[in-house]
C-alpha cells in the first residue's frame, strides 16, 4: 500500500495548508517518467519519517488551478509546506539525500 497520500484541489486546503505538521507535496503526472522514478524515493522517506511529515502527491492534470497558483512549470516539482506556507521547493528528480537535507531541518 502506498504511503503517499493522494490529494486534489478539493482537499488541498484542509490536507496541506491547514495541516498540523509539515506536508511534502509532489506535483506530478501519471505520464511523467521522472515522477515515476521519484515516487519510490518519496515512499521510502515517508516510511522513515513516519508521523512527523505527511508525504502527498497531486496530479497536475487533475488540479490545473493549483498547478498555476503555485507556478509549477515542470514535473515533478516537490514543495514542503509548513504552517500553510512553502518553506522548500525542488524541481525535477531529486536524490533521497538532497530531499532529506531540505526537509529534515523543518521537522520539529
Amino acid at each position: 500500500m502506498s504511503q503517499l497520500k493522494p490529494i486534489d484541489s478539493h482537499c488541498f486546503d484542509a490536507d496541506v495548508l491547514q495541516a498540523p505538521k509539515p506536508v511534502l507535496v509532489e506535483f506530478g503526472a501519471v505520464w511523467c517518467q521522472p515522477c515515476r522514478l521519484l515516487e519510490p524515493v518519496l515512499e521510502e522517506l515517508a516510511g522513515e519519517w513516519g508521523d512527523t511529515v505527511t508525504v502527498a502527491k497531486l496530479d497536475v492534470d487533475e488540479a490545473a488551478q493549483l498547478t498555476q497558483e503555485y507556478q509549477v512549470l515542470s514535473v515533478p516539482t516537490v514543495m514542503l509546506f509548513k504552517n500553510g506556507k512553502i518553506v522548500e521547493r525542488m524541481t525535477g528528480y531529486q536524490p533521497k539525500d538532497k530531499i532529506q537535507s531540505k526537509v529534515e531541518p523543518h521537522i520539529s
